[in-house]
């Protein structure tokens, strides 16, 4: 009976020990990790199961002794094993270090291995330790660093080219300095440009005097952003200014400025407006292509403009562009803009517009300077996607 007894006892036993093998093995595999044991005397090499998945080895081949352990680690790492091993011999406590393997198929992996000394008659008789397979984890940290990397580059590429595109733009559209006094008229403009520096686009203003006497007054947006956009804007741009000279009237210039579109600009369309004030009559003559009509001030109410017939810069050949006549009064304000101040992603046009029509009641003909830059403040500053020009003109009391 006590026999029986026994035997069930060691059979328990086993079971356990069994169950704890199967654990220990699990958590190996689970772990990525491994233990060995060198011995230094004998010669005797022991590995885990785990340990050979790391190398890549047929555990029919057995583990790599100690002396044959430096051929399979990267050259480059070859003298921070010796370390490790020198340090092992020579010490006391746990030593550890990361170092590359090359397997068969010439795979590359990263282990971290922790050793510490057997110690036996005399000193160290051999090492025993753990070996983890760290690859994936050393991987996504050299991709987290270079991806790091590459938006750091990214960030000051970006920079860089904003700084290359505002000069440039301001090259080719300085910026103005306060406002424009011409008699009982006072004029401003601003240049809001992009917060995003891929958005920078086309938008260019020109306000001029013409030979004649009256005051070119002109907004515009090139479809597109980058470089491309603007180069198109000045090549628009300048040939405006030139045609202007001619003495022509606005819708003529549009005439002309889509014929440039359609066959000089390939793949381009723009929006416009182009209008002469004449300060003597205070009246503006002025034509428009696919571009939101100004706003007109009066008395403290502000409402858009009738837009006469015109279409994008571009879009056809032979559509003709309709003149409109306003006749603005002492006290007026007329505010011309492109797209960019009104739209925004977040919200739907109309909403921008109400906005604008609201800040523009409280503009001055007096004081533009100021009331435009609360202009952009009372609508939400500048548009992160797109840029935007402003013309606004004041009519001063005679």
């Amino acid at each position: 009976m006590v026999d029986v007894i026994g035997a069930a006892e060691l059979l328990g036993h086993e079971s356990e020990a069994e169950m704890l093998a199967v654990r220990l093995a699990h958590a190996q595999r689970l772990g990525n990790m491994g233990w060995a044991e060198w011995h230094l005397h004998t010669g005797e090499t022991t590995w885990s199961e785990q340990v050979y998945v790391i190398f890549g080895r047929d555990p029919d081949d057995g583990p790599i002794a100690l002396p044959d352990l430096a051929e399979h680690v990267d050259p480059a790492d070859v003298a921070t094993l010796d370390r490790l091993l020198w340090s092992v011999v020579q010490g006391v406590e746990p030593v550890q270090a990361e170092f590359r393997i090359r397997r068969d198929a010439g795979d590359v992996r990263d282990l971290r291995v922790v050793l510490e000394p057997l110690p036996g008659p005399g000193g160290t008789i051999g090492m025993h330790g753990v070996i983890q397979d760290i690859t994936g984890r050393r991987r996504a940290e050299r991709m987290v660093s270079e991806s790091r990397r590459q938006l750091l580059e990214a960030r000051e590429q970006a920079a860089e080219e904003r700084h290359v595109i505002l000069a440039l733009r301001e090259a080719i559209l300085p910026a103005p300095v306060g406002c424009l006094d011409l008699p009982h008229t006072r004029v401003a403009v601003r240049y809001v440009p992009a917060e995003k520096t891929a958005n920078l686009g086309g938008d260019w203003f020109e306000t001029a005097p013409a030979p004649d006497g009256r005051l070119l007054l002109t907004i515009g947006d090139v479809s597109g952003h980058g470089l491309p956009a603007i180069s198109r804007m000045a090549q628009l741009r300048h040939a405006l200014v030139g045609l202007a000279m001619t003495g022509q009237a606005a819708n003529r210039l549009l005439d002309w400025l889509n014929e440039l579109v359609m066959h000089q600009l390939k793949d381009t369309t723009a929006t416009a407006i182009v209008g002469h004030l004449d300060p003597a009559t205070r009246v503006f003559a002025w034509g428009q292509a696919g571009n939101l009509a100004p706003i007109l001030v009066r008395d403290g109410v502000a409402s858009q403009l009738a837009k006469p017939r015109g279409v994008l810069l571009g879009a056809a050949s032979g559509s003709p562009y309709e003149l409109a006549t306003t006749r603005l009064l002492p006290g007026d304000l007329l505010l011309m803009f492109t797209d960019g101040l009104v739209e925004r992603r977040v919200r739907d046009i109309d909403v921008g517009l109400d906005l604008v029509l609201a800040a523009a009641r409280r503009l001055s003909a007096h004081d533009l300077d100021d009331g435009l830059d609360a202009l952009l403040t009372d609508i939400g500053g500048p548009n992160p996607e797109d840029d935007a020009c402003l013309v606004a003109v004041g009519i001063l009391d005679a």
